[in-house]
């Protein structure tokens, strides 16, 4: 027996009130740890335990102080029967300057996350310029204050005055006058282009733009009106046809002189190419006296010695004028040159040709004057060519005609025309439709070894 307890409980008595339960084992002669974590002494079983946090027991997970004791400190089985049921203790004091830890409302809203504040941001930007175009459109539109761009001048440069010799001011001379040809066959409709050379309103084009017809044309002029025009006459041999419209106020074009151009002279070729109205395009003479032999199967042989140019000429731009750089007409567009097989459509590859236009108002005037026009012929029928020489050999010489009566022979080889070589037979026949009947040409021939020059004055043909 020690401080009144009774360890042994013999009889299976029991333990005064508040000891150890019956059955209960005694604690040992060690300390030993409890629940909480502290030491009990068996000298003193109201002794508090000693845990980690010293005398005033362990710190709950919240941060405040728990029982003294443990958690189930009414049912220990050492506890003082008269002590109170629980033991308040106060909490620890705050440390100075420090502050309790806020408590957040769990119902609160939440803090925005990136891909909000992202998103508002973005929007926020795309109003804000929206706004600010709109502003700067207004001011810009009517707002007061708006400031003068650029420096004023009271003349242009220049450069940019379009003189009446640049090619801006040569389009304009000759532009309005222009023409764009419709003419209806049981083919379809064929367009080509022309040019006005009279007040009267007779309007020049190629034959083989309005053969075929009915002999009327609808005729389209620089300012979209329109009028019809009648055929007055054709000569399918030289591709030239002249129309006539009733109507006032038409401004004929200039002419030029086509033997006096030279290789490498400006030129503007105008027309409706592909059905585009009054197209311009520039380039320079390429050659003179391209001898040309052309026609469709069936028609008529054409033969003319034309001006070669590189100004884009296409399907529509026949029967459009060939104007110099001073803005006169010194060729009709007529031919062009193509890699394509033939019934397939061509396109302008640098090498176009245009009749010589002193050839053209010739034959024009012929046609208005008298229905027809005439053409300039040697007296002499061409065959092959020269064996060893080059040049054309005359197979038949008229006895009448005009190289009879300069002393050439059937059998005499051409070489040159007015020192031009001849190297096929149409180049002679194209050479001599270039001059008016009546002119003089040196012809070159030569008969056996021999070379000689004849004078030759060209006639009309009897027809």
């Amino acid at each position: 027996m020690t401080d009144g307890w009774d360890w042994r409980q013999p009889g299976g008595t029991s333990a005064p009130a508040g000891g150890p339960a019956p059955g209960s084992p005694p604690p040992g002669p060690q300390s030993a740890q409890g629940a909480g974590g502290g030491t009990t002494s068996p000298g003193n079983p109201f002794q508090s335990p000693q845990g980690p946090q010293g005398p005033q027991g362990p710190q709950g997970a919240g941060g405040g102080m728990t029982s003294p004791w443990w958690s189930d400190a009414l049912a220990d089985p050492w506890r003082d029967p008269y002590a109170p049921a629980a033991v308040v203790v106060p909490a620890a004091p705050l440390e100075a300057g420090s502050q309790p830890e806020p408590v957040r409302d769990p119902d609160a809203p939440g803090r925005p996350g990136l891909r909000q504040v992202v998103l508002l941001s973005l929007i926020t930007a795309l109003l804000a310029g929206s706004l600010g175009s709109a502003l700067t459109y207004a001011f810009l539109r009517g707002g007061a204050g708006v400031p003068s761009l650029g420096a004023q001048s009271a003349q242009a440069p220049a450069l940019a005055q379009r003189e009446p010799e640049s090619l801006a001011g040569v389009a304009e001379k000759v532009l309005p006058s222009v023409v764009t040809l419709r003419v209806a066959s049981l083919g379809g409709i064929s367009e080509g282009s022309g040019f006005v050379v009279s007040a009267e309103g007779h309007i020049v084009t190629n034959d083989h733009v309005v053969s075929g017809g009915t002999g009327k044309a609808t005729v389209i002029f620089n300012d979209g009106s329109s009028a019809q025009g009648k055929v007055v006459g054709q000569d399918p041999e030289s591709d030239l046809a002249v129309v006539k419209v009733t109507r006032t106020g038409l401004k004929p074009v200039e002419f030029g002189d086509s033997d006096a151009l030279a290789v490498g002279d400006p030129v503007l070729a105008i027309g409706s190419p592909l059905s585009l109205a009054n197209t311009v395009t520039a380039g320079i003479v390429s050659a003179l006296d391209r001898t040309m032999q052309a026609g469709e199967p069936g028609g008529p042989t054409r033969y003319y010695a034309a001006i070669q140019t590189d100004a884009a000429v296409n399907h529509g731009n026949s029967g459009g004028p060939l104007v110099d750089g001073a803005g006169r007409v010194v060729g009709v567009n007529s031919t062009i040159k193509s890699l394509v097989a033939d019934g397939q459509e061509a396109g302008n590859i640098g090498l176009a040709f245009a009749i010589p236009i002193n050839q053209a108002k010739r034959v024009t005037q012929d046609i208005i004057g008298t229905g027809k026009a005439r053409r300039t012929v040697i007296g002499a029928q061409v065959g092959g060519t020269g064996v060893t020489s080059g040049g054309v050999r005359l197979n038949a010489v008229e006895p009448s005609g005009p190289a009879a009566a300069a002393g050439l022979r059937a059998g005499d080889v051409v070489l040159r025309l007015n020192g031009h070589p001849m190297n096929d037979p149409a180049d002679l026949v194209a050479l001599v439709r270039k001059y008016a009947p009546g002119s003089v040409v040196t012809v070159e021939y030569q008969r056996g070894t021999a070379r000689q020059n004849a004078s030759v004055t060209l006639a009309a043909d009897a027809k």
